[in-house]
């Protein structure tokens, strides 16, 4: 990425070619609508050229937002038959408009916003999006600790794979298997755009579905569904953002004169901080998630372990080290980036969605916690191995992290985006 100008223009073009009206989607014909977790890392984006569109994102983002708090992970605004399952498929056109779906995605948006509103060059326009976000904000924090967390274990549950972000991650093989296959017929059109080897399996899907229609069966009665989801995990990733985001939510109220809601906020992210010490596994050196429906770990070691640093998890300086050696030894296991999964599990496929694969956003949301923990060596290194992912693959979805081989949607909005704040700002040349 020699001629960075260059490459934030080409970033640029890619936003600007995905905006679909104040809203961007992910990748043309793969993903037509907007992604929750997508758009706060492409607001970022936007900022880093475009501010007021920054703040557009999200507010077209919260349009979704339901009575009870819940942002979903998709919002349908237009109509598009390239992707299942659409809004049909949800049942939720009757409940809200425009149409989404009935499960949530890893919160980022608090932790966006918060990081939108200290780089703003416009800090009038930045104050009165936050004072618009932040009540919304507030609700879908409410939301996740009032009906994820029922019991007040510090920890929040997801119900179906999709909410963490990770679809078909090797963590949640266990838990999904106890999930019956749907009976009914369905096509999926995702294997249509991209090689069925580099998306999840249909056995995976069968369960996905399953439990989509089982929302809507329930009407999506939250004790409900706490009750009797036959999928219910405690995802370290998901609550590890979460973690921060509620930290950083806390301070915005603070700025924004809200002690109340500051204090709230503050008080659930030092239970939350409290409850993810304990998801550390010694048997594998890592993070792990728990299967709440059983109490067993889920020892998997995926690259969401090293999310601690960026979530604040309190843990001790032996754990901290250890946990670095396990980045340091990843990186020098592989060619290219962080695999998601660690390369000698037998469940690792590079080239097979979240089961192997490079994360261009995932790769910096590891380095801003490793440098804000003053560990300088690995996020260097993973910026100029993204930075080199992308020079050869393109802004593609995911990469190959033996080949480098650009994988998933092309064109791909949060790759642009990562370009643009960290892989070569206006500072690097």
């Amino acid at each position: 990425m020699a001629d960075a100008a260059g490459w934030r223009e080409r970033a640029r073009r890619v936003l600007a070619q995905n905006d679909r009206g104040g809203y961007t989607v992910p990748s043309p014909g793969l993903y037509p609508f907007q992604w929750n977790w997508d758009s706060a890392v492409v607001a970022l984006g936007w900022m880093t050229f475009d501010e007021s569109r920054a703040w557009r994102e999200l507010d077209r983002l919260f349009e979704g937002q339901w009575d009870s708090g819940l942002l979903p992970h998709i919002v349908f605004h237009v109509p598009a038959d390239t992707y299942f399952p659409g809004p049909g498929e949800w049942g939720t056109a009757d409940r809200h408009h425009p149409p989404t779906s009935s499960i949530s995605q890893p919160p980022l948006a608090a932790t966006m916003v918060r990081m939108m509103s200290e780089r703003a060059a416009d800090p009038d326009l930045a104050k009165r999006a936050v004072a618009q976000l932040l009540p919304k904000l507030l609700a879908w924090h409410r939301w996740w600790f009032r009906d994820r967390d029922p019991e007040g274990t510090g920890l929040v549950a997801t119900f179906h794979p999709w909410e963490s972000g990770l679809d078909n991650s090797p963590a949640w093989d266990e838990p999904l298997a106890a999930v019956p296959p749907t009976s009914r017929a369905y096509a999926r059109r995702d294997t249509g755009f991209v090689d069925a080897a580099r998306r999840p399996r249909q056995a995976d899907y069968d369960r996905y579905v399953y439990l989509m229609d089982f929302f809507r069966q329930t009407k999506f009665d939250p004790a409900r569904i706490y009750a009797e989801c036959p999928y219910r995990v405690a995802d370290f990733g998901l609550n590890t953002i979460l973690l921060r985001a509620t930290d950083d939510l806390a301070e915005l109220c603070h700025r924004h004169d809200e002690p109340g809601a500051a204090e709230e906020m503050g008080a659930a992210a030092d239970r939350s901080r409290r409850a993810l010490a304990g998801l550390w596994s010694e048997k594998s050196g890592v993070y792990v998630s728990r299967d709440t429906r059983t109490g067993r770990l889920l020892e998997a070691r995926t690259h969401s372990t090293f999310l601690a640093w960026y979530g604040r998890v309190a843990h001790s300086v032996e754990v901290d080290r250890r946990l670095l050696a396990g980045c340091n030894d990843w990186l020098a296991r592989v060619p290219q980036g962080l695999p998601s999964t660690h390369p000698d599990a037998p469940e690792f496929e590079p080239q097979r969605y979240w089961r192997g694969p490079v994360w261009p956003h995932m790769n910096w949301l590891i380095a801003q916690g490793l440098a804000e923990a003053g560990h300088a060596a690995p996020p260097t290194a993973l910026r100029h191995s993204t930075r080199s992912l992308i020079a050869r693959g393109g802004f593609r979805e995911y990469f190959n992290p033996l080949t480098g081989e650009g994988y998933g949607g092309s064109d791909f909005s949060w790759t642009a985006a990562v370009t643009l704040f960290w892989c070569v700002p206006e500072t690097i040349s």
